[in-house]
C-alpha cells in the first residue's frame, strides 16, 4: 500500500470523529501533501478529466463509491487516439456520446487499494477532478507530480 505509516490511523480517526465524512475522496501527493478532500458517499460518482496530450481532445475516467470500494465505472473518449479505446480483458460496452466521442460504460473495475496513482499533466493537459458538483483543477496545484486519488 502506498500510504505512509500513521496515515491509516489518522483516516480512521477522521471517520470516527466525523461520521458525516464517511466516504471521503482525498487527493494527496506522493510526499503526503493533501491537495483536496471531498465527500464521496455511497453511490456517488467523481470524474478525472484531462486533455489528451497528442490531440488535445477531452478524456475522462469516472469512478463510483460502491460499498466503500473505488470502482472505475466508465470512461469518455473523444476518439480512438493513441492509448485510448477498449482495453483487452476489461469489461464495458462502447456507446456513442450525445456530445460526440464515446463512453465506455459498465467497466466495473475495482481499483487496487481504493486508490488511483496519477501523474498530473502540465497546464495544457489540464487535469480536473469533478466531485459533488464541483470541479477542481489539479494541474495548477501539482503539474508534473505523482498524486493519489484515494477513497477512504
Amino acid at each position: 500500500m502506498w500510504k505512509r505509516a500513521g496515515r491509516p490511523l489518522a483516516a480512521a480517526l477522521l471517520v470516527t470523529a466525523f461520521p458525516a465524512m464517511a466516504g471521503t475522496l482525498t487527493v494527496e501527493t506522493a510526499e503526503g501533501r493533501v491537495l483536496l478532500t471531498e465527500r464521496a458517499p455511497e453511490g456517488s460518482e467523481w470524474c478525472l478529466s484531462w486533455n489528451h496530450s497528442v490531440t488535445g481532445g477531452h478524456v475522462a475516467d469516472c469512478f463510483v463509491n460502491r460499498e466503500g470500494r473505488m470502482i472505475l465505472s466508465r470512461s469518455y473518449l473523444h476518439d480512438f487516439s493513441a492509448g485510448l479505446g477498449e482495453v483487452e480483458g476489461r469489461g464495458g460496452r462502447l456507446v456513442n456520446a450525445p456530445e460526440g466521442g464515446y463512453w465506455l460504460e459498465g467497466i466495473d473495475q475495482p481499483m487496487p487499494d481504493n486508490a488511483l496513482p496519477v501523474r498530473i499533466g502540465r497546464p495544457s493537459t489540464d487535469h480536473r477532478l469533478s466531485v459533488g458538483g464541483r470541479q477542481h483543477r489539479l494541474s495548477p496545484l501539482a503539474a508534473g507530480e505523482r498524486v493519489y486519488l484515494q477513497l477512504e
